[in-house]
């Protein structure tokens, strides 16, 4: 089940986010999302300035993504999946459930913004009609700068 995430699932999407980005934390960079709390996700989901899915396999909560739009394009990020049950089209489903919320929000196109150093999450996006439409070197929230790869796909 994939479902629209509260304020008050704040937690849940933190906690998954955490365990999905672990991997991440003895990179050269490591994540910003590794910095990120469960408070200062309520705030955004509270506000209204993000949005965030919960995945449920078996009750449980395994998978969650953040998102923002504009008038035009749907924006993810943070796209998380636990490392015990990956490779089972739970990330697919989630951007499957973006696009569709996309469309029914009239947006043209949805993208978001993937480290360089990950060619498998690029790989993935590539696998579901993503492309790379430019590289852009980003400041983390830590301040360090990272190169990056802009992938979109109209909806």
């Amino acid at each position: 089940m994939i479902r629209l995430a509260t304020a008050e699932d704040a937690h849940l999407v933190h906690k998954v986010m955490l365990s999905a980005f672990e991997e991440y934390r003895h990179m050269d960079v490591p994540s910003g999302a590794l910095s990120e709390t469960a408070s200062s996700i309520e705030d955004s989901l509270r506000n209204g300035s993000e949005k965030a899915l919960l995945y449920y396999l078996d009750e449980v909560p395994v998978g969650t993504v953040r998102f923002k739009t504009d008038n035009k394009s749907l924006y993810f990020f943070r796209l998380s999946v636990c490392p015990e049950v990956r490779r089972k089209g739970i990330a697919k489903s989630m951007l499957a459930w973006l696009e569709t919320y996309a469309k029914e929000h009239g947006l043209k196109e949805i993208w978001c913004r993937v480290r360089m150093s990950i060619p498998e999450n690029i790989r993935l996006y590539e696998s579901v009609g993503y492309i790379i439409s430019n590289e852009e070197v980003v400041t983390n929230i830590n301040g360090i700068p990272v190169k990056t790869v802009v992938m979109k796909k109209e909806v």
